[in-house]
């Protein structure tokens, strides 16, 4: 699934439609069966609202790296290059109240530059207020993300690879870890950097599954055994399910209901215990896998990461091949 949807990913940047492509299996020297493609409306849905967004932030980036805080027009080309000045263009006509145009008058002889406007500049004078309200999330995050790991430590290039879905700064390294060495430091392994846990912290072993279901009233995850009804989505209160959403017009039947129960009602190790002493084949540990990545993704600004960003942490949470 993964997988799929890293190569979704990777589609969508060529186009507007996101398309799955299904292999077909080949037998002997016979020419394999061309691939039948399966649009997927959801993923063009979250693809759509997110290039709005990113090209925003990304202009919003540019200008304000500018000593005037402005950008000619003619230098945008220079900035994001040919093919994308026009996505950029669009942008700007669209979002007025974002962007403001001056200096394309016929009476004014000054080239058209791009500034961002009186509401937005004072928006993003607040950002670094924000991330600084922001820090102690940021560290109390980044301190569960080692936690998870093995061996307490991840190389410092892996977390520069998610450091936007964390929210950290693109600085972080000189800006919040050398701020906190009774939690971090940096040490060499096999001539790497890695990023250290200097001390565990008990109370941070709480999962982000764990809360919500406190806030839900669902009762003491121990105390818990009453037999509880399973609804024909999958999905119960109990203390050791997992939501799940089916896709549309999917509808299981009685014996898909009863496993799905079994799985649910099934109890597993918490995800901050240290994946070797579990064996890989054990039914819970394999749930405890889950349960690993529903932590890792509820670390993340938007909850959620791309295929390839997972599969760097494989050998540091011993996630599963496949």
């Amino acid at each position: 699934m993964f997988l799929s949807l890293n190569k979704l990913l990777k589609c969508s940047k060529t186009g507007s439609m996101t398309w799955v492509p299904v292999r077909h299996k080949s037998s002997g020297g016979r020419r394999p069966k061309k691939k039948i493609y399966h649009r997927v409306h959801e993923l063009d849905r979250v693809m759509d609202l997110q290039k709005k967004p990113s090209l925003i932030l990304q202009l919003k980036s540019i200008i304000q790296s500018q000593k005037q805080q402005s950008l000619f027009l003619r230098d945008l080309e220079k900035e994001v290059g040919f093919v994308q000045k026009w996505n950029f263009m669009a942008v700007i006509e669209k979002y007025p109240a974002i962007f403001c145009v001056e200096g394309s008058g016929s009476t004014n002889r000054t080239p058209p530059s791009v500034r961002l406007t009186d509401k937005a500049q004072k928006i993003a004078s607040e950002e670094g207020e924000a991330r600084n309200l922001m820090e102690p999330i940021l560290v109390k995050n980044l301190r569960k993300l080692l936690m998870l790991s093995v061996d307490c430590r991840v190389p410092l290039e892996k977390i520069e690879f998610i450091e936007s879905e964390l929210g950290l700064p693109n600085n972080f390294k000189e800006s919040l870890i050398p701020k906190y060495p009774e939690y971090f430091s940096v040490k060499d392994v096999n001539e790497k950097p890695y990023l250290n846990l200097e001390n565990w912290d008990s109370s941070l072993t709480v999962t982000a599954r764990e809360e919500r279901a406190a806030q839900d009233g669902i009762p003491d995850f121990n105390v818990s055994r009453k037999q509880v009804r399973i609804s024909k989505d999958g999905n119960y209160r109990g203390p050791n399910a997992f939501r799940l959403s089916f896709p549309v017009g999917f509808r299981p039947n009685k014996s898909c209901l009863e496993e799905i129960e079994r799985w649910k009602k099934m109890d597993f190790p918490s995800p901050y215990l240290n994946a070797r002493r579990f064996e890989a084949k054990d039914p819970k540990a394999r749930k405890r896998v889950v349960a690993v990545l529903h932590e890792l993704l509820s670390l993340t600004m938007e909850k959620r990461m791309t295929s390839a960003q997972l599969d760097a942490f494989h050998s540091e949470y011993l996630l599963p091949s496949r």
